[in-house]
């Protein structure tokens, strides 16, 4: 299983100390526990929180009160209150979007307007205001996607991968983080089978279905990282245990029935992470892969060494699938991560 890396290379360290970090959708779980990260092991100048809702952005401030800290209301659907938050920001990590699937397939127009029109907003922003480094989180479903969600999501990839060229050389430098379903974040799966196992069944999609799966402590430590490695124009995918859905269902309820109801819109049977298609730009590392861009005509130095170790090129047929994956959590595994 992936797991968080405390000894960091020194350009990440000093590249967070002392800098200017704003998160998009920052009162969200990935945006609260990489506040709490970055509060806990550096200093940065200032760590702005950035998101629409006054609510969680009140009661963040109750749960957090650094000094450091800033809160601005705003949404990036907004182009001008974006360039007004990005005053003097060095680092941006963009995790703003609207991420239901069923949602989205009902309002893909709304999808549309945050997870697209707010890229491209964040990502000329961020050209205007001069950041430094600009991180985007993406999902496993932007990989061959079959629902709006992971549409919009796998242009939003694009998007960032394509603001190097229009940052230029000097410019601004953005990369993509890319990683599955994440415990613990709202909107989780496990929170819903915990409230249904109070009656004794357990409603199962398929029970053929997996996911790939990692801690919000994990991913926020990865992005963490990531700031540190970074050229721009890479995508990085931890390596991360795969799951199935019936044993997960077992690790929360295992005395309950379960019932299969059936797939829902825009879902899958099992997920993907990296396609063979983009195996010819892979390399792989230690724990995580990185999926460099084929085409770059910015200040991008192709190498194979990131952070001191040499990636490794994959295989021309290799494909990092959640049915195929090497890493499995069992129920007792699932058990003890969930709580």
């Amino acid at each position: 299983m992936f797991k968080a890396k405390d000894q960091l290379t020194q350009d990440a360290a000093s590249g967070l100390d002392g800098a200017a970090i704003l998160v998009t959708g920052g009162t969200g779980s990935f945006g609260q526990a990489f506040v709490e990260r970055i509060l806990a092991r550096y200093r940065p100048s200032r760590l702005v929180v950035y998101s629409r809702d006054e609510l969680k952005q009140f009661e963040m401030q109750q749960k957090f009160s650094a000094e450091p800290l800033r809160f601005f209301i705003g949404d990036v659907r907004d182009r001008e209150r974006l360039n007004r938050a990005l005053a003097g920001i060095d680092i941006v990590i963009h995790a703003a979007a609207l991420k239901q699937v069923p949602a989205a397939e009902y309002n893909p127009i709304e999808c549309i307007k945050t997870n697209i029109i707010g890229a491209e907003n964040v990502i000329n922003a961020s050209i205007d205001m001069k950041v430094k480094k600009v991180i985007a989180l993406s999902t496993d479903k932007a990989v061959n996607p079959v629902n709006l969600y992971g549409a919009t999501k796998l242009c939003s990839d694009k998007l960032f991968i394509a603001g190097n060229h229009l940052a230029g050389a000097g410019g601004p430098r953005f990369s993509v983080v890319r990683y599955g379903n994440v415990i613990g974040s709202r909107g989780s799966v496990v929170p819903f089978f915990k409230e249904r196992a109070k009656s004794g069944k357990l409603p199962i999609t398929d029970p053929r279905m997996t996911r790939f799966w990692i801690k919000l402590v994990d991913g926020a430590s990865f992005v963490e990282r990531c700031l540190g490695l970074m050229r721009g124009g890479e995508i990085f995918v931890p390596k991360i245990p795969s799951m199935r859905i019936t044993d997960l269902a077992a690790a929360i309820g295992p005395d309950c029935e379960q019932y299969t109801v059936g797939i829902r819109p825009g879902e899958k049977l099992h997920e993907l992470l990296i396609t063979r298609d983009d195996a010819r730009h892979t390399l792989e590392f230690k724990d995580f892969y990185i999926i460099q861009p084929g085409i770059h005509m910015w200040d991008y130095v192709e190498s194979a060494s990131y952070g001191g170790e040499k990636g490794q090129p994959v295989a021309a047929d290799f494909e990092f699938a959640s049915n195929s994956n090497a890493q499995w959590l069992d129920s007792d595994q699932l058990r003890a991560v969930i709580g």
